[in-house]
């Protein structure tokens, strides 16, 4: 039983708002306003709300908590504080400083209890909607018959104005309303302001209304006279968020920034700068405080905020007693659970991944589909779908049923469905990505053309950042996919994508490529973008070549030679099988040319040193790179006396034969640039 609001607590948010001025004064920089407002909001959320215990901050049963307004990381750093996750006063004085766990924006795997990196505004509240999603197909896993309340859990989230301006918000938010998330549950910091002044210079529209077209259960709360929140009637609209099942709730939370800063409050200039001292000491006086003191927290108010640590073990622990009773009258799907949060697979699960035989021709976004239905029969936690694309990117799982509300009137309609329907929505479908990966479980995808990567690249490079395992599924992956034109054939994106740390691009050549590699992304478990082709490519005859499972090592000899080689053809994606016809035609020449299939550069580099010199020897210099799209980060492997053939334009409306043969991608041009090459020796 949560004891009744008292002084104490109040308090704890006095000092909450001082806390936010010294550590941005500190430094010298920072967002102190939004911190100082919202003190109450986060307060009472952590202290009174949300279900969470901070001895154990990766309980399982949890609420998570999104601070979608990142740049307001002191908000989530206070309470983290006066909860106990490890955040200590003096990690406070040490906010935006070299090593501290008290970064400029949260990170997530930096600090207990940051559930997610946030800061690009937007993503967030969207990557929020994907662990709403999450928590559903995961009730679907363990309770689809809705015995227990263990798995129920909500997802509280407070965004700012310039997280609702954000378009992928929009995204998410449209498709949450769809889902009827009941578990997910916003507060929106409704200040006004920005870094440009007051936000009707931009945004003046009626935003509840916006969120009751979308489907939210919409609930209003005005502000105190004085400006200040108004926790008691908060603490009500949050209750009542509580008890809503069936719609996402959205709280609009009238503020003002930097409340009760005297010459700050409701200034522009309070949120992103530091207040500066005397307008510090001012605050203080007006809160109560000594002006002369700072980072000043009495013992018994932390004494008191940090009851919270037992309100939680305790929750835990009832939570603990009922999940041995479902554990024991649900064997199988104890052992699911017991795996997934192992984090391990089952065993030989990769014998479900089908072999292709030589002699046809498949495209690789084919391939993929054959190879996801397979998986999907091993792994219950795999599912996933398409922005809109499935059919073209083949990403649908075969009478998986379509992820949607049981309300839902359209067919195939399951609330713990497999098939996850994004819409027209590519950077959300990132993000959704991005948050079904971080709540930690299950194993997702997200599918569109290669092109449309530009549209969810923020999300692409945050599941970088965060080193999660997002799996993005890119098809139509060069000119190959022909007459549609340049507008959706992809030039630039392999190159730039490659440019993301920690981010690995698999582009395979056949079938069989294709099947090694969704093997190693399972296993792995790594963010990762498949480059796929729309056409038909030929399944590569391995009894005259090197296994795929050289693909495993990112690049391998696929073809090679008796002698030492003349020459080193490397090749990636559909332009690996013109490589090998190009080897051919210069063996008929006596000209001794080495293939290297290389799907993955970044798994390459990964290899140790001495398997990198053995699949492209130093001493060899003659060496022609292939890829269709542009050549720049080719010049590593190729060096200075090799070729790059790429494509250094945009494409044109054509055939895919017609293009490649007009761009140079066929086995003569590679012969004439071979032949090049091997004269600069």
């Amino acid at each position: 039983m949560i004891e009744k609001w008292n002084e104490l607590d109040d308090q704890a948010v006095i000092a909450s708002r001082a806390l936010a001025m010294d550590a941005v004064q500190k430094v010298g920089n920072g967002h102190p306003g939004t911190a100082m407002a919202l003190a109450p909001v986060a307060y009472t959320l952590f202290q009174r709300i949300m279900r969470h215990d901070p001895s154990d901050p990766k309980w399982l049963g949890r609420d998570r908590f999104v601070l979608s307004a990142g740049h307001s990381s002191l908000t989530l750093y206070i309470q983290l504080f006066f909860s106990g996750y490890g955040i200590e006063l003096s990690d406070l004085k040490s906010f935006r400083t070299k090593g501290a766990i008290t970064p400029g924006h949260p990170e997530f795997g930096h600090t207990a209890g940051v559930e997610i990196t946030t800061g690009p505004l937007g993503s967030g509240i969207s990557s929020a909607v994907g662990m709403a999603m999450a928590a559903r197909y995961e009730k679907g896993l363990f309770d689809p018959d809705g015995k227990t309340e263990l798995f129920d859990h909500n997802i509280w989230v407070i965004a700012s104005d310039g997280d609702l301006q954000e378009g992928i918000s929009a995204e998410a938010c449209s498709l949450a309303g769809t889902q009827e998330l009941g578990n997910l549950k916003v507060i929106y910091d409704d200040n006004r302001i920005s870094i440009e002044g007051d936000t009707h210079v931009a945004f003046t529209e009626d935003v509840p209304a916006r969120y009751r077209a979308y489907g939210w259960n919409v609930i209003e709360v005005s502000a105190k006279s004085n400006g200040d929140v108004d926790r008691d009637s908060l603490e009500v609209a949050m209750l009542a968020a509580q008890k809503e099942k069936a719609k996402p709730t959205l709280i609009r939370l009238h503020t003002v920034i930097a409340w009760p800063a005297p010459k700050a409050m409701g200034t522009a200039e309070s949120h992103g700068s530091a207040l500066g001292g005397d307008e510090v000491a001012a605050t203080k006086i007006a809160l109560g405080l000594n002006p002369e003191e700072s980072f000043a927290v009495p013992e018994k108010v932390l004494l008191h905020a940090r009851k919270v640590r037992d309100r939680g073990a305790n929750s835990r622990k009832n939570w603990v007693l009922n999940f041995a009773k479902w554990e024991k009258a649900n064997p199988d799907k104890a052992l699911l659970l017991q795996r997934l949060v192992a984090r391990e697979l089952p065993k030989d699960w990769e014998k479900a991944i089908p072999v292709f035989e030589s002699g046809k021709d498949i495209a690789t976004r084919a391939a993929s589909g054959k190879i996801i239905n397979s998986l999907a029969t091993v792994l219950p936690e795999f599912w996933g779908g398409s922005s809109d694309l499935a059919g073209s990117n083949n990403t649908t799982i075969s009478g998986g049923g379509s992820f949607l509300p049981s309300t839902s009137a359209m067919n195939g309609a399951n609330p713990y469905g497999r098939i996850i329907h994004f819409g027209i929505r590519e950077h959300a479908m990132g993000a959704i990505l991005n948050g079904i990966a971080l709540h930690g479980l299950t194993k997702s995808f997200g599918g569109t053309f290669l092109v449309f990567s530009d549209y969810m690249r923020g999300a692409v490079r945050l599941a970088a950042l965060m080193d999660i395992p997002s799996i993005f599924v890119w098809t139509h992956d060069s000119i190959g996919l022909g007459e549609d034109g340049p507008t959706h054939q992809p030039v630039e994106h392999i190159a730039s994508l490659r440019l993301i740390p920690n981010f690995t691009v698999v582009r395979p050549a056949d079938a069989n490529e294709t099947a090694v590699a969704w093997r190693e992304v399972i296993r792995r478990g790594k963010p990762v973008g498949f480059a796929l082709s729309r056409q038909n490519l030929p399944v590569i005859d391995r009894s005259c070549c090197a296994s795929a499972e050289g693909v495993a090592k990112g690049a391998y000899i696929i073809c090679d030679t008796e002698s030492v080689p003349d020459v080193i053809l490397i090749a990636t994606g559909s332009e690996v099988h013109v490589a090998i016809a190009a080897a051919e035609l210069l063996k008929a020449e006596n000209i001794s040319a080495r293939v290297v299939s290389a799907p993955s550069l970044e798994w390459f580099e990964e290899s140790d040193k001495s398997y990198r010199d053995h699949v492209l020897p130093p001493a060899i210099k003659a060496r022609v790179s292939i890829e269709a799209g542009v050549g720049s980060g080719w010049y590593k492997y190729v060096g200075d006396s090799g070729e790059i053939i790429s494509l250094e334009h945009f494409g044109a409306s054509a055939s895919a034969v017609e293009l490649f043969k007009e761009y140079g991608f066929t086995p003569e041009n590679v012969v004439a640039a071979a032949k090049r090459t091997i004269s600069r020796k």
